[in-house]
């Protein structure tokens, strides 16, 4: 099948190899032949992504436990286990419809060439009926949760939609990226305690400007190509002006994570709850921090490799916010 996708099936023996796949993953090696195409389009094989979609929805039900440990209940486990897998299945219906829309512009860059639609693995109607398969198994997760919840979840699939067009009308699609990605923070403080209120609300604005930090860095390894086929994106716009402008979004996260927590945990008057959960803020931005000594942002794998150490960066928060719940 053409790079356009024709709607056509594609031959059953296509097993082309996606080109920034974690070496060794379970898609390449396990996975029966049949199913790795759709895998692939899921990003299965990079997860990655997935984390990234997962550590937001962790951090606001971590931080909403601790801030009234008293209000925990087992249905908190299964929050925590239904955002593991809404994330697994969400970031992969936003990965197929991100290659669907972008078939036509991801042959021309040298990383994405070998995705499933562009190598001709999967048709576009074959994409999309795997997308809506697995929105609407997170769908059926999403509808166990309360009405607060369930609203916020529906409405994030505006932002799932928009997000691959950003790069197309603006040099800002990291922000884009930010608000569909980080809307976990939201949904999963709502899914513990029925409501919002200005704590998730930081997490989440502290979210995206993470999001601007590991996503322009990811960014950098397709500079060139992008340049020329016309995608913008923060790491042209930056330039070499890039470590000033991820030392602000660094410190931006920070403040904006550490105020949530403040907020959150402030008025239960226990201090040394707050005093571990901001400790857990601090030990993030230094993660970042190492990030920044080590970034060349002439080196794609260096890029890549430093881009998926922030799954540690994000798991930092976590456990220390449940570290706080318990004391």
């Amino acid at each position: 099948m053409s790079a356009q996708g024709d709607g056509q099936d594609t031959p059953a023996d296509a097993d082309v190899k996606v080109a920034d796949a974690v070496s060794g993953n379970w898609v390449d090696t396990l996975a029966p032949a049949a199913t790795r195409p759709y895998l692939r389009l899921s990003r299965a094989d990079r997860p990655i992504g997935t984390w990234l979609l997962l550590l937001p929805c962790w951090w606001g039900l971590m931080l909403a436990i601790a801030a009234a440990p008293a209000t925990a209940t087992s249905f908190d486990a299964w929050i925590f286990i239904g955002c593991g897998l809404g994330a697994f299945l969400m970031r992969g219906a936003g990965c197929t419809w991100n290659d669907i829309t972008d078939r036509h512009l991801d042959g021309s860059v040298a990383r994405t060439a070998s995705r499933p639609i562009p190598s001709g693995q999967v048709s576009v109607k074959g994409a999309l009926a795997w997308m809506v398969a697995q929105a609407l198994v997170s769908l059926l997760i999403l509808l166990t949760f309360n009405w607060t919840a369930i609203a916020l979840g529906v409405a994030s699939c505006a932002l799932v939609c928009i997000y691959p067009f950003a790069k197309r009308f603006t040099w800002w699609p990291q922000v884009f990226l930010g608000t569909a990605f980080n809307w976990g923070a939201l949904l999963a403080w709502a899914a513990h305690t029925g409501s919002l209120s200005a704590a998730p609300i930081l997490l989440y604005l502290g979210g995206i400007s993470w999001t601007l930090f590991y996503d322009t860095i990811y960014a950098h390894q397709d500079r060139e190509d992008d340049a020329m086929i016309g995608i913008k994106s923060t790491a042209r716009l930056f330039g070499d002006n890039t470590q000033a402008w991820l030392r602000f979004f660094l410190v931006l996260t920070v403040c904006l994570i550490g105020l949530g927590v403040i907020v959150a945990l402030l008025p239960s008057q226990n201090v040394l709850a707050l005093v571990v959960a901001l400790a857990g803020v601090w030990a993030m931005g230094w993660h970042l921090s190492w990030q920044l000594i080590h970034l060349n942002i002439h080196d794609a794998d260096t890029c890549l490799r430093l881009f998926r150490s922030n799954r540690n960066a994000g798991l930092i928060p976590v456990l220390f916010f449940a570290c706080a719940a318990l004391v």
